[in-house]
């Protein structure tokens, strides 16, 4: 899978990446020599006149940088975009051809109701005679490997979601992008890569992107062209149809991991460091109210559900979505969901209904999975009366601008307050804020732990509790940097006094 989705010209840039830049070792404090061809020593260079030997060498280093940086540039604007359609190779392809002759005739032999109330492994054992019968008709002979094969592609066709089954499968793929019946990407450690499945036409694609949304009770067609959705492990779905896509029927899947991750566990991978983790779990425990602040699959939600890890089993906590796609592990859950208008344009269930419908339901905590409008001033409510250790993620790029987006959002509303009192009141409801950000060599970590402490004029004044610094990159790509704990006083040390924990929470702090 690797071998596809790679362009030829940018293997030649970093291939020859260790030849330039390489400062030859002083031979002495004098010049070094010169070949005559560069015009001797009666006609050096103009710019190395006058330098000594060192510096020299660093100048045909810095050259030689740069070089390989034009190259760089050159290789990226003249690789070609030609390998842009997901192919079929090998045994796929074969058993892909197969099954195109072999599922007509099946679909003559089989009733879809009886099929449609039968597991997969159950399907199967159906199967394998009637599929055994329409290959004898083909004159067609597998073995026992293609069989399998065979009979675990069709299942994937009837019950399933065809070609995807085998990207939802693989552990290691998180995002899974659909444009068009040719063409999927996915993503897997981070980077982009094409995937090697096709669907047979636009019509099949569409008819899965019709399967997964009819499964959650929401609808996809030219009327309603847009759709969210989630699977059965709770992995979101984006669909988006013609006439809106103009190359066919695209499908965004972003997986989230079957195994829970902890706090602990993204430390592990260096998401963050220990002080930090332990820092995050004291604001989890202590009933912080934060603000989880990212970019597009940057961990925002990731990180939300390993701060829900540690809330109090006893509490009762409420989940407001607009597809549910976060997974507490409390035992008082309760995930809510909005409703998209039906086709006269009624019905419609928003957020902001929700929030205000949750505060009767008697919450501990009221957690949202993202916030991008008016409904952020009452969540800002909900953190201020009484419902402390609520949380909520939204896109920004930084602490400071995340602030600002939540003015914003308060101000799309129709709610008339001057800018002066929305600020304070978030100033008075955030406890803490989390930046998080996917860096370019696909590694996600948590950039800032960023305290908001309150006023100062008409300016919410933060102090910065933890932040990552980049330092170098690897010969291999990788973003080399250092996390450091700025060894300031938290000025929330007091409630997580409250719950016995500000020493704790002192020591990863300093």
């Amino acid at each position: 899978m690797s071998a596809f989705g790679r362009r030829g010209g940018m293997t030649g840039g970093q291939a020859s990446r260790t030849a330039f830049g390489v400062a030859k070792p002083m031979q002495g404090g004098g010049p070094s020599p010169r070949p005559e061809a560069d015009g001797g020593d009666q006609f050096p260079p103009l710019d190395t006149v006058g330098l000594p030997g060192g510096i020299e060498a660093e100048a045909g280093g810095l050259s030689g940088l740069q070089g390989d940086a034009m190259q760089r540039l050159a290789d990226r604007q003249n690789a070609s975009g030609d390998a842009g359609n997901s192919k079929m190779e090998g045994f796929e392809a074969s058993i892909h051809k197969i099954k195109e002759q072999v599922l007509p005739r099946l679909l003559e032999r089989v009733d879809p109701e009886a099929a449609a109330t039968l597991g997969k492994d159950e399907l199967a054992e159906e199967f394998r005679p009637i599929i055994g019968e329409v290959l004898a008709e083909l004159k067609l002979t597998l073995n026992r490997r293609e069989q399998f094969a065979l009979e675990k592609v069709l299942v994937d066709e009837l019950l399933g979601l065809g070609p995807l089954e085998e990207l939802l499968a693989d552990p290691t793929i998180t995002d899974i992008m659909v444009n068009g019946p040719e063409q999927t990407y996915i993503e897997q450690k981070g980077k982009l890569i094409l995937a090697p499945i096709q669907f047979r036409d636009e019509e099949h694609l569409f008819q899965i992107a019709q399967r997964i949304c009819n499964s959650v009770g929401r609808r996809v067609d030219q009327t309603t062209p847009l759709a969210d959705a989630r699977l059965k492990d709770g992995s979101r779905v984006n669909v988006i149809v013609p006439p809106l896509s103009l190359r066919g029927t695209a499908i965004s899947i972003r997986k989230f991991s079957a195994k829970p991750i902890t706090l602990d566990m993204m430390a592990g991978f260096g998401s963050m460091s220990p002080k930090m983790a332990t820092a995050l779990k004291v604001a989890g425990a202590s009933r912080f109210n934060i603000v989880i602040s990212g970019g597009t699959g940057s961990g925002k939600t990731t990180m939300l559900n390993a701060l829900s890890k540690m809330i109090d089993p006893g509490e009762r906590v409420l989940t407001i979505e607009d597809a549910a796609e976060l997974r507490l592990q409390q035992p008082h859950w309760l995930p809510l969901e909005t409703r998209p208008a039906n086709l006269e344009g009624q019905g419609e269930i928003t957020i902001r209904d929700l929030v205000k419908n949750s505060l009767r339901m008697r919450p501990d905590r009221i957690i949202l999975g993202e916030i991008r409008g008016s409904e952020c001033f009452d969540l800002l409510a909900a953190m201020n009366t009484g419902h402390d250790g609520s949380m909520c993620t939204l896109h920004s790029n930084s602490p400071r601008e995340c602030l600002g987006r939540m003015e914003n959002m308060v101000m799309m509303g129709d709610i008339k307050m001057p800018k002066e009192a929305i600020s304070r009141q978030i100033a008075d409801s955030v406890d803490l804020v989390v930046q998080v950000k996917r860096l370019r060599d696909g590694s996600r970590r948590v950039t800032n732990i960023t305290e908001v402490i309150g006023m100062e004029g008409p300016v919410i004044v933060t102090q910065e509790l933890f932040k990552f610094e980049y330092l170098e990159e690897s010969a291999d790509g990788k973003i080399i940097g250092e996390y450091r704990a700025m060894g300031l006083r938290p000025y929330t040390l007091d409630k997580a006094r409250q719950f016995g924990f500000d020493q704790a929470f002192l020591e990863a702090c300093l």
